[in-house]
């Protein structure tokens, strides 16, 4: 091959992350012709109304996909957090990239935590996972919905139409925010969603061409986590209609796995934790999420 195009979102985000694959590409692939495609998708448009009641994290991908599909485009970069747990037929995750920070972080100009702010304080967030894990602790809190990218998101803050918001910390961190952070909210307060902070690389399932030019991007301990993670979200339905959140790790060849299911409103919070050989993720998904419904997350996930 002489030539890759990219097709990725617009949002700044969005083209960092393309643009950091396309350079960590032309690094492995001397001569390699490397452009991007920028695409806007129903997700981004669609910044009034909460994922799960528009049509899914699909809405964020769809687009890249047709352009796949269609020969205008041979490979996509998303964060997989955003992928949906099952890809349509006809398309692979080609590589799964090395993790960064996976956690959630607090952001607010007026409180240094979630534990300060006061009843009442509003604090945005678009992730029912996020929302169903702050009200199970500070019920006082009004959580209430913020779309659109990151600096959208900032924006919004900076104009005090919220007291806080919560982000993830890999998005401040790759367009150099960090200094928003306020406060890094670790696993046991704040469980990551499936796949944060990785980045998922699609291609036509048929382009062996292409996916032989990208696996080297690939993480092992990562793509193990993340296969984990996502075989949670699977096996229990793989929607964002589910505030979920499934977390690995990896070591000494051993995996360790926490998830969660909770109601939308925190009230009622199932917990597991399992771990197992690296061998063997997607089992190792699977058996959370029957721990999950074994302790009644199906009352839940009927909800």
């Amino acid at each position: 091959m002489k030539k890759l195009v990219i097709a990725t979102r617009r949002s700044r985000l969005a083209l960092w992350q393309a643009e950091h694959v396309r350079e960590r590409l032309a690094t492995l692939h001397a001569g390699l012709a490397i452009e991007l495609l920028p695409l806007t998708t129903r997700g981004d448009e669609l910044i009034d109304r909460r994922l799960d009641a528009a049509g899914g994290k699909g809405l964020f991908v769809k687009e890249l996909e047709t352009a796949m599909a269609e020969g205008r485009a041979d490979l996509a970069v998303h964060s997989i957090k955003d992928v949906p747990a099952d890809l349509p037929p006809g398309f692979a995750l080609a590589a799964i990239t090395a993790r960064e920070d996976p956690r959630d972080v607090f952001v607010s100009p007026k409180y240094p935590s979630i534990a300060t702010l006061p009843r009442g304080a509003t604090l945005g967030t678009s992730s029912l996972r996020r929302s169903a894990q702050i009200l199970e602790r500070h019920p006082h809190v009004e959580v209430r919905l913020l779309r659109g990218n990151v600096d959208t998101r900032l924006a919004k803050l900076d104009r005090g139409e919220y007291d806080a918001i919560v982000l993830a910390a890999a998005g401040l961190q790759r367009l150099g925010l960090e200094a928003r952070i306020t406060t890094r909210l670790e696993a046991d307060e704040m469980l990551p969603a499936p796949g944060q902070g990785a980045l998922g690389i699609e291609c036509v399932a048929r382009r062996a061409e292409v996916a032989a030019l990208l696996a080297p991007l690939g993480d092992g301990p990562t793509t193990i986590c993340v296969r984990a993670e996502r075989a949670v979200s699977r096996a229990l339905g793989g929607s964002c209609a589910l505030p979920l959140a499934a977390y690995a790790e990896f070591r000494s060849n051993i995996v360790r796995l926490r998830a969660l299911v909770a109601s939308t409103d925190g009230k009622r919070v199932i917990r597991c934790e399992v771990e197992g050989d690296a061998a063997d993720p997607q089992g190792l998904g699977e058996r959370a999420a029957h721990d999950l419904r074994r302790q009644g997350a199906e009352e839940i996930l009927g909800h």
